[in-house]
Parts: structure tokens; C-alpha cells; sequence
């Protein structure tokens, strides 16, 4: 067997083929990593003519030490249960590593560990992944271990639905509550689109006003330009938001009110002429709740009234950018505008996003970052609940590894690396 550095043409009709494929593996990828400075090589390994392994591999320098760390993005595209394979291809990526001087390859591959249900419970008897975790270290990788937290490259806890069904099977495994916002938002008028580039300005905003209460820092307006210079034309990623038409919703308020309107009137007419015989207890139940809807759309009219007022026609809620490859539909980043977040867009555009994974045939949708603590006080225990409600299951990754070329300079970047960060952290408390 031999290491082989092809093209990325080369590389990708092979890759296309292989059942761990994301988007994170793809020549643009490799491009938009490029204006951070990390050059891309598409390595594969040969069995006579036969591909039976491969990688993209983006190398950096690295500050002070003047090295290259390697990675591999969501791992190698390799079977991690043969044993045979894996330990040729990481003996002869070591080499090529190597002479390249890099210091150490990291991977967090795209490989499940233990089989989980929506609740994050292990399954009885599901499926267990843990040989390819111990062939790994047996090979030389340093593992960081089961973390619970998102305190990784890329998150090793994931929501995930089957999306390899009928919409109507997606749909039965929602909660109820899920549905039922669903339905309602679509009563107000709350519709779906995929935005243009010159509307990033638009996304965002939206991000801002998350990142503002959530308490994170957000990209610049460049960084998600860069994304979708790098990913848009190819079909990769897709940017939806979520609108606010109160043109719709008023229409769709005075059709209830009306039809309302109608029940109690002909239900009225039907008892008073003796037409409709009716308990009189459930009558005037049946009324009340009538007079009480009409109540209600009636406020909600002048509601209508006032958003128009204040926003115009429509008002954007929120939006979600979503990463498309390979056998699953990714949702990356979101956010919801502080003003309106009563309408839940966020349940509409998800399902969007759910809605055209059936309708193109992809196997999974993957609402991606959760963490793998699912105590209610997790603070991010929430975030949890709300993409468990779509159903699907907690996905476990087997976690990130360094497979280390220079023992020496790896021990070296980790002192100045560390120390670099700790100087930061001090320097964030002093400016608080």
C-alpha cells in the first residue's frame, strides 16, 4: 500500500462515495480555510489501484515554534474497524507529515461511539464503536477523552433526525408542542426564504442581536461573506430566514374571526328555532368559548394594526445558515431577533431546513452543538430540549486525537500555546 497525493477533481469523485463525507472534506472547504492561511493537500491511500483510504489534510504554521500543526477535518475517510488499513495509512501520514514538518496531525472523526435515544440514554444493545477509539490509542493517538462540554474543534454531541422518510413519519415523532407552534406560525403568517449575498448585512444583524443575549462573540460581516464566496455556488450552504408577512397574518386572523363569527351565529339560530338539539350545558360551553375566541382575534387585529405600524408589511424574526453535503442537511449557525421572539420563528425555520432534507433525498438532519450533560441545571439544557422536541436522537462522536510527529515540539507549542491563551484570559478580566 502507498500514500499518494492526488487533486482535489481526483479526491473528490473518490470522497463523494464514502459514507463519512461531509462538507468538511471538500475542496471548498479546503478554499475557505485557505484565507485563514491553511494550505490543503488530498492524500489517499493506494491498495495496487485501489483507494482504500484517504484525507484532506489542511497544514498550518504555527506561531513562535515556526512548525505546521496538520488536521484532518472530521477525520480520516477511513474504516476505522480495520485495523490492518488504518495502521499503514497512519504510518505513512506520519511520514509524509514528517518531511513536511509539521509537528502533530489532529482528527476528530466523523464516527459514532454509542448508540443513544432522544433522551441521551444509551441503548440497550446498540451499537458500540469503542474498538475504533482503542485502535487509535493503540497506534500512537493522544485522545482528549469522552468530554461532556462543546470544548472542542467541532461539537462531539450532537441532535440528529432521520430524515430518510416521509415528512408525515418525521412529523409523528415531533411532540405535540412542536406541532402545535408549528401550526401556529403558520397561522401567523410566518413564512420562510433563502436570502441573496448582498442581504449578509441582514443575517447579520440577526446574529448580533443573538450573540448580544446569549453572550458570545460573533463573526464579522467579512467571515460569513468569505463563507459564501467559498460554499454558495457549489450548493453547500444556504442561508434561510424566517419573516413576519402581517399582511398574511391579518388575513388569516379575519378568516378565523369569521368563520367564528359564523359558528356561534348559526349554532345560536339552530337552538333558539329548536333546530339543534344540544345539551344546554355544552351549548353555552360551545358559546363561551366562541365569544371568547372573537375576544381574542379582535385584540389580535389591533395587535396587527400596531406591527404594521411600528415594522411595515413584514419584520425578519430570524434566520439560520445551514452547511448541505454528503448524506445530511447541517444547520451551522442561527439566531432570532430580540424584537417579536413571542412568535418562535425558529421552530418554522428548522423545519424548513427538516422539510427539504426529505424533499432531496438526504439521510439526516443534524441540528449539530448540544452537550452531553443533560441535567436540567445545565445551562444549556434548554437548547437541548428544544431540538429533542423535533425527535431524532442524541448523537456521540468517538472524539478528537493528536497523532504526534515531534515529541519535542509538540510539548513545546502546548507550553507557549497554553500560556498565550492563559495571557489572553487575564487580559479579558482586566478590561471587563
Amino acid at each position: 500500500m502507498k500514500l499518494e497525493k492526488i487533486t482535489s477533481k481526483e479526491f473528490k469523485k473518490w470522497a463523494d462515495k464514502h459514507p463519512q463525507i461531509t462538507f468538511h472534506q471538500t475542496k471548498e472547504w479546503a478554499d475557505l480555510k485557505s484565507n485563514n492561511n491553511w494550505d490543503s493537500h488530498y492524500l489517499v491511500l493506494k491498495d495496487k489501484d485501489k483507494i482504500v483510504a484517504g484525507s484532506l489534510i489542511l497544514s498550518k504554521t504555527l506561531p513562535i515554534v515556526k512548525k505546521k500543526m496538520f488536521y484532518a477535518p472530521r477525520g480520516f475517510l477511513i474504516d476505522y474497524h480495520d485495523k490492518k488499513v488504518l495502521k499503514e495509512f497512519t504510518k505513512q501520514i506520519k511520514e509524509y507529515a514528517k518531511k513536511e514538518k509539521a509537528i502533530f496531525i489532529k482528527i476528530d472523526p466523523y464516527v459514532e461511539y454509542k448508540e443513544h435515544d432522544n433522551n441521551g440514554q444509551l441503548v440497550e444493545n446498540g451499537f458500540n464503536n469503542e474498538d475504533c477509539v482503542n485502535n487509535l490509542k493503540e497506534l500512537g493517538y493522544k485522545h482528549f477523552g469522552f468530554n461532556l462540554m462543546q470544548d472542542t474543534l467541532q461539537p462531539r454531541w450532537m441532535h440528529v433526525i432521520n430524515t430518510d422518510r416521509s415528512l408525515d413519519d418525521v412529523m409523528k415523532d415531533m411532540e405535540s408542542k412542536t406541532r402545535q407552534i408549528l401550526r401556529k406560525n403558520e397561522k401567523s403568517g410566518i413564512v420562510t426564504r433563502e436570502i441573496e449575498r448582498d442581504e449578509l448585512p441582514l443575517f447579520k444583524e440577526i446574529m448580533e442581536h443573538t450573540s448580544d443575549r446569549r453572550e458570545f462573540v460573533d463573526r464579522p460581516l467579512s467571515y460569513y461573506e468569505a463563507m459564501w464566496d467559498s460554499l454558495h455556488d457549489s450548493g453547500i450552504l444556504k442561508i434561510l430566514i424566517g419573516e413576519i408577512d402581517f399582511n398574511l397574518y391579518e388575513e388569516n386572523t379575519k378568516k378565523e374571526l369569521e368563520e367564528t363569527e359564523h359558528n356561534l351565529k348559526d349554532r345560536t339560530y339552530k337552538h333558539d328555532k329548536n333546530i339543534l338539539k344540544m345539551n344546554e350545558k355544552k351549548y353555552e360551553q360551545a358559546n363561551k368559548q366562541d365569544k371568547d375566541s372573537i375576544e381574542r382575534l379582535n385584540k389580535q387585529l389591533d395587535k396587527i394594526k400596531n406591527y404594521k405600524k411600528e415594522y411595515g408589511d413584514k419584520k425578519t424574526l430570524g434566520g439560520i445558515l445551514f452547511l448541505i453535503y454528503g448524506n445530511e442537511v447541517l444547520s451551522l449557525y442561527g439566531g432570532t431577533d430580540d424584537n417579536l421572539m413571542q412568535f418562535q420563528s425558529a421552530y418554522t425555520i428548522h423545519f424548513a431546513g427538516v422539510k427539504y432534507a426529505v424533499e432531496n433525498n438526504y439521510k439526516k438532519y443534524n441540528f449539530y452543538g448540544i452537550t452531553g450533560d443533560f441535567r436540567k441545571e445545565n445551562p444549556l439544557y434548554g437548547l437541548y430540549l428544544f431540538k429533542k422536541s423535533f425527535g431524532g436522537v442524541v448523537q456521540e462522536l468517538i472524539g478528537e486525537f493528536d497523532l504526534i510527529v515531534s515529541p519535542f515540539w509538540y510539548h513545546t507549542y502546548n507550553i507557549a500555546f497554553n500560556t498565550y491563551h492563559g495571557l489572553k484570559n487575564i487580559k479579558k478580566k482586566i478590561h471587563k
